[in-house]
């Protein structure tokens, strides 16, 4: 039987600084359909090459190898499974899944468990704008490192829709996707800039253009209308 809590130590090499990270995981949610099947399908020495898998990809897509990339000094990251509702939630380098979700999951349950803990650890490094950048930009940048990842899910809006640019989530992934392609390392630069606070204008200092006119430009790719993310979406 497995135990509860685990403790992993790692020496990580993504970035210049070699940092040594505190890994610790525990299944706090054994006793529920979730838990075991989290421990079925992922378990724990899974769920530390997800963490450090994560870790790797999300310092990479930030540029933190690069010294003059602000980067977050984080020491200690904990993971658990935990019976609660939702999905799951980051709080100062605490990563919760809810068994709940894992064990109601009708798809592929493990590349799911993946793609969230992706976009959580996401959280972990990524910069806020001290607090005051837009919460849909913040999650839409946890998606698009998940997008990137090759894990997003099929239920995912398509490329085009949506009603606002920071509207979240896979809406804002899929157009951040956009600017990034017009203008490469835009998320990685707009990261760094999150780090001291937060202004619409980023947008025009990276890439020439106001978010305005890149929503506005992205819309007409996908043949949506500015007013609605319903219509049919044909790429161009």
């Amino acid at each position: 039987m497995e135990l509860a809590g685990f403790l992993l130590i790692l020496s990580l090499c993504a970035t210049s600084t070699h940092a040594q990270i505190t890994l610790v995981f525990a299944n706090n949610a054994q006793g529920t359909a979730g838990g075991r099947r989290f421990d079925s399908v992922v378990g724990a020495q899974g769920a530390f090459t997800i963490l450090s898998d994560a870790i790797t990809f999300v310092q990479s897509t930030f540029d933190y190898s690069n010294p003059s990339t602000p980067k977050k000094s984080v020491s200690r990251i904990t993971f658990t499974v935990d019976d609660i509702g939702g999905v799951a939630y980051t709080s100062n380098d605490q990563i919760h899944l809810s068994a709940s979700y894992v064990g109601n999951y009708s798809g592929d349950v493990a590349r799911e468990i993946r793609g969230v803990m992706f976009h959580e650890m996401t959280h972990v490094w990524q910069w806020n704008g001290r607090g005051s950048a837009p919460g849909g930009l913040i999650e839409g940048i946890a998606d698009f490192v998940r997008l990137k990842a090759n894990l997003a899910p099929s239920h995912w809006v398509k490329p085009g829709a949506g009603n606002r640019w920071d509207q979240g989530y896979d809406v804002t992934a899929r157009f951040l996707d956009y600017v990034n392609s017009l203008s490469a390392g835009f998320v990685a630069k707009l990261n760094a800039k999150l780090a001291t606070g937060w202004s619409e204008s980023y947008f025009q200092d990276l890439t020439g253009k106001s978010v305005g006119t890149l929503w506005s430009d992205y819309k007409k790719k996908y043949s949506y209308s500015l007013d609605s993310g319903s219509t049919q979406n044909i790429q161009k």
